[in-house]
């Protein structure tokens, strides 16, 4: 096992890792820009190194400082986190070349998996059901209006380095194609440095659905089940849960080793997610691999008792997993809700400030990660998100009735959250039924925000 490593990330993952590092006995070092010399993930580590300003781009980017932090304070491997640098080739390649191990995969299988188009090449090789799209990367308007027309409409424009929604615009009506794929291939750009596009048929309604995988160097690839993500605004993912209640077992294990198949057609090693959409007939195809731990990895801990984080330690080692699939239990269900600080009336418009008062609920089955303490000031510069709520519980119902106290307990001053917002989701009837798509908010907009003003109205909660 490894001595010391870098965490190049910031925020609640970064103390997560941490926290896994201190069970393990492995020392940390931590950085931070100038805007998180006081962070918790600084006040936590065995060592903090500053690597820049508060811009992403002078810091958590910069991957020059982050490696001679490495190098100089003795590290053996860098932890990446999600975001900032965790799905670069080029920087995995660096780490190696700079005799540094990347807690993930190699910058081989990210640059293979990281370009969506290629990823839905190999998916199809490997036999793993796709969204109909182009037959590769669609260089131009016009371009995209023919594969538009052979594939039939809507369709949905995506950017082949895409991710988090950006890059990506839905088209109903040919008329409106050609300036939308200018207009997602500018952002696309603009976000990734990357202007190849590609096309999908859109699929109408659907779930989104995930399956956590894990794989090492061994050659054993398992699942741990899968998360449904679909409550999300703005392409971005607000709760989580599992399992699924869209999911059947006989499809389950289905998806599952589809998931396992995605995972071995790109040689992977490490904790990835593989991504689905399903339509409301049950049929389920690849969108994209996440080749990284995600920000949701807790509810799948909280549903296998499996700690990811550990194992990605462990797999970056050359150990091999710690448990066969057989051995994988899900138990009870889980829920996770985000907290951002945004005002969701605003269309969600980020809200930082100054963490004035903080107090986190707790109790049977309750989690909570972040690095929020009182005082902790949430940067402009960085991700909205300031906090994540997890529950366990025997039922899915149980569940949801406990994550509504854990959100009722959670205090926040200095700030506007979503939590409120995320706590009338959890009465509304079509998430009681679990009966919802990744339409659901915007769907339901309306009706929630006038839910702020007016309270729930009485409902009837179905024992499942």
């Amino acid at each position: 096992m490894f001595k010391r490593i870098l965490i190049a990330n910031r925020g609640e993952i970064a103390v997560r890792v941490i926290r896994a590092c201190l069970e393990l006995g492995i020392e940390t070092v931590a950085v931070y820009s100038q805007a998180d010399a006081q962070a918790l993930h600084v006040q936590l580590a065995t060592q903090a190194v500053c690597i820049g300003p508060a811009p992403a781009g002078q810091s958590y980017l910069n991957q020059a400082a982050i490696l001679t932090a490495a190098v100089e304070s003795g590290c053996e491997a860098i932890h990446p986190g999600y975001g900032f640098l965790s799905e670069n080739p080029d920087f995995a390649d660096l780490c190696q070349k700079a005799g540094l191990k990347f807690i993930g995969p190699s910058g081989a299988v990210i640059r293979k998996m990281g370009n969506k188009a290629a990823a839905r090449a190999l998916m199809q090789q490997a036999g793993v059901p796709v969204v109909p799209g182009s037959d590769g990367p669609v260089p131009d308007g016009k371009a995209a209006a023919r594969a538009a027309d052979r594939i039939g409409y809507p369709v949905l424009i995506k950017a082949s380095a895409g991710g988090g929604g950006r890059g990506m615009r839905r088209v109903y009506d040919p008329a409106d194609l050609e300036a939308s794929f200018a207009a997602a291939q500018a952002e696309a750009v603009a976000c990734f440095g990357n202007g190849e596009m590609y096309l999908e048929k859109l699929v109408l309604n659907p779930r989104h659905i995930e399956f956590q995988i894990m794989a090492d160097s061994q050659g054993n690839v398992v699942h741990l089940g899968e998360r449904d993500c679909s409550i999300q605004r703005k392409n971005q993912k607000l709760m989580e849960e599992s399992p699924s209640k869209a999911l059947t077992p006989a499809l389950r294990q289905v998806m599952g080793r589809a998931a396992v198949e995605a995972a071995r057609a790109c040689g992977y090693e490490g904790a990835g997610t593989v991504e689905f959409v399903l339509d409301p007939q049950g049929n389920y195809y690849f969108i994209e691999m996440n080749t990284r731990i995600q920000v949701e990895h807790p509810v799948t801990e909280m549903v296998t008792g499996l700690d990811l984080v550990r194992e990605q330690l462990r797999v970056a080692a050359g150990l091999p997993l710690s448990f066969t699939q057989d051995q994988v239990r899900q138990e009870g269900h889980a829920i996770e809700v985000r907290i951002n600080a945004e005002d969701p009336a605003r269309n969600f418009q980020p809200c930082p400030g100054m963490t004035e008062f903080v107090h986190f609920p707790g109790g049977c089955g309750v989690r909570v990660d972040s690095a929020l303490y009182n005082g902790a000031e949430l940067s402009p510069f960085y991700d909205s998100m300031v906090a994540k709520i997890i529950v366990q519980a025997p039922t899915r119902l149980m569940a949801i009735r406990r994550m509504r106290r854990a959100l009722e307990e959670f205090v926040l001053e200095g700030y506007s959250t979503g939590a409120d917002f995320a706590h009338l989701i959890l009465y509304h009837p079509d998430f009681l039924k679990g009966s919802y798509d990744t339409s659901f908010i915007e769907k339901n907009m309306s009706r929630l925000l006038e839910w702020t003003q007016t309270g729930v109205p009485g409902t009837r909660e179905e024992e499942e």
